[in-house]
């Protein structure tokens, strides 16, 4: 998920976070849909842009009966709340960072007699361009190992089209602009206007569906148990209110292994800092290790 993190609420918005409890209601009651969890300034800006966007109408009162009554309607506004973007080795410091430091230490461990699978989850996949950018560097630095490592990268999303483009794995030229001309040769081949991820990367990496709301389990079933080595989970936290921000926080730390990693965007570092479960690997990169 991306989106520039919530700012300060300004007057206008003020103004129409007055109904969001409102709103909330509505959308349960009507609708089954839960949007208690969301940031209430996120939510009142997507609120704002519904109205005065997307169907015009004159003021919040008309709009939330048309809420109640209209089911498009409802399911346009929850899934303007669902904002996925993604880009191959998107933040350069970090990746520069896994790349070095963390993956070789990961896969060097993972080598040692016997080796054993390394694991990694993308939370809040999008379209898969993180997943596949982890898998490029897994699948160099185990190549480049003396026993080669076995990895699996468990993706997850909540949106089924966002899935849907991941497991093809197909991108057009201006999303591969950040991958080196030696990757693009060796995982990925052209086709028509684009270019088609490798079959050696597609069977290291699964895209599911799960929900990191989901109060029932730790980590996506299909990975049978937690235990990652490294997880990701950027540009997601700030959506939300600071109490679910903590429950997904405390998810990740549970479902990582002693002393496994934890990546997140450049605006949420403040947000992971403040949690007791992790420590800052290098200031200013926006990743994190589960204290032991």
């Amino acid at each position: 998920m991306e989106c520039n993190p919530p700012s300060k609420i300004s007057d206008q918005e003020r103004q129409l976070a007055l109904p969001l409890d409102q709103v909330i209601q509505v959308m349960r009651q009507a609708h089954g849909h839960d949007l208690s969890s969301f940031d209430k300034v996120f939510l009142a800006k997507s609120l704002e842009r519904r109205i005065g966007g997307a169907v015009a109408e004159e003021d919040t009162a008309a709009y939330l009966r048309r809420l109640a009554e209209d089911r498009t309607e409802a399911d346009a506004l929850r899934q303007s709340l669902n904002i996925g973007y993604s880009e191959f080795f998107r933040d350069p410091l970090v990746f520069a960072l896994l790349e070095k430091l963390v993956l070789p230490g990961l896969v060097e461990a993972k080598g040692k007699i016997v080796p054993t699978e390394l694991r990694v989850w993308s939370a809040g996949c999008s379209d898969g361009q993180e997943a596949w950018s982890v898998a490029i560097l897994l699948e160099d630095l185990s190549a480049a190992h003396q026993r080669p490592v076995p990895f699996r990268i468990i993706a997850t999303d909540i949106s089924d089209a966002a899935l849907g483009s991941a497991r093809q794995g197909v991108y057009d030229h201006p999303a591969v602009q950040n991958v080196r001309v030696k990757h693009l040769r060796n995982y990925f081949s052209a086709e028509g206007a684009g270019y088609v991820v490798a079959s050696r990367l597609r069977e290291r990496v699964d895209f599911s569906t799960y929900d990191l709301l989901d109060g029932r389990s730790v980590c996506p079933p299909v990975s049978l148990y937690g235990d990652f080595d490294l997880i990701l989970c950027c540009n997601l936290l700030f959506y939300y209110r600071p109490e679910i921000r903590l429950k997904i926080l405390d998810k990740v730390c549970r479902a990582l292994c002693p002393g496994g990693y934890f990546v997140t965007g450049e605006a949420e570092k403040d947000i992971v800092a403040q949690h007791d479960g992790f420590c800052a690997v290098a200031s200013p990169a926006a990743v994190f290790q589960k204290k032991k």
